[in-house]
């Protein structure tokens, strides 16, 4: 989606976006824009530097959602970071929010056949280009944070990339889905029946309000362009549950796991990314919607088998509205 934003914040810092045409995401099967802009918060004074943070957004987020109020009285996340820069609350720093959503509502910040080659328009070219046009970031100076599928990126672009970031945050991220995503199958198969089937629903999809329901019917499929693509079958991808009958294929479900951090931190070289940050932040909300305090409970138990040392905390709170988590995360991580 392109995007031309420009705007100063209280104490001088400054909101923009970043327009890139990526080669990383040409003929990406979903037909997804190749242009994107990326937003950028630029603090005021010299930004050489200074930290490079990647800000990972949830599900459905998009550059638009991060820029704009959704009430007159709550600040954006853009917003709260500036403040708190301005009143030293938190370090100055680059902060970067990826464009990285897909028609169906995010690509989980991964190389898939099923979405595109995002981790490669993210590592490969957004992130040099935000470097050399800021003069920020470089080795030991780059850090990643995320809330929700945002936090899942986080923690799986380091695991994935051993060295690139020397800090990381996840907040409530996505993890054990035998847990999380799989509380999420009976909804998505109530709305596909609804509207004829996965296939029809997507065709209907652009007309829908969006709501729990529809929520459900998308992710279910969203996710499975990321974890199970397949671009033999109708819809580009295997889904982990039959349609028609509601029974999980533990195969294709397998196939999902392969990606869950709880799996993934128990291969070395996954552990191996994380045990070279300077500083790990991990959280939920102990009433979250989607399970997520006991995906990560369940992540903790292979992190102190692999020794790695991290902050964690349990919030009194649930999955939405925790922008204030930021205010946290963000002291701790970038602590030089």
């Amino acid at each position: 989606m392109k995007l031309e934003y420009s705007r100063e914040l209280t104490g001088g810092a400054q909101v923009t976006t970043l327009l890139l045409q990526s080669q990383a995401l040409q003929g990406n099967v979903l037909g997804d824009p190749t242009e994107r802009s990326h937003p950028v918060l630029i603090p005021a004074g010299e930004t050489q530097g200074l930290p490079l943070v990647f800000v990972l957004g949830g599900y459905t987020s998009f550059g638009h959602k991060h820029l704009n109020k959704g009430s007159l009285w709550e600040e954006t996340l853009v917003e709260r970071l500036g403040r708190l820069m301005a009143a030293d609350a938190i370090p100055a720093a680059v902060f970067v929010w990826p464009s990285c959503e897909t028609r169906l509502g995010g690509s989980q910040f991964m190389n898939s056949i099923g979405t595109g080659n995002y981790e490669d328009m993210l590592v490969k070219e957004l992130l040099p280009a935000v470097e050399k046009k800021w003069s920020c970031g470089g080795e030991g100076n780059r850090v990643v944070v995320g809330k929700s599928s945002g936090g899942f990126g986080a923690l799986t672009l380091v695991m994935r990339n051993p060295g690139l970031f020397r800090a990381a945050a996840s907040h409530c991220g996505d993890m054990a889905f035998d847990v999380s995503q799989r509380r999420g199958f009976p909804e998505a198969l109530t709305c596909w029946k609804k509207y004829g089937g996965p296939s029809a629903f997507l065709k209907a999809l652009p007309q829908l309000t969006f709501n729990f329901s529809v929520h459900a019917g998308v992710e279910v499929i969203a996710m499975s362009t990321c974890y199970s693509p397949n671009l033999n079958s109708e819809l580009g991808c295997d889904l982990p549950v039959d349609p028609e009958t509601g029974v999980v294929d533990e195969e294709v479900f397998s196939r999902w796991l392969k990606h869950d951090p709880v799996q993934l931190i128990q291969q070395p070289e996954s552990a191996d990314g994380l045990r070279r940050l300077d500083a790990l932040y991990l959280d939920a909300g102990e009433s979250d919607e989607f399970a997520l305090q006991w995906g990560l409970r369940r992540f903790l138990i292979p992190l102190k088998e692999a020794e790695i040392e991290a902050r964690v905390d349990f919030f009194d709170g649930g999955h939405f509205h925790t922008d204030a988590r930021y205010e946290v995360s963000l002291p701790f991580v970038l602590a030089r």
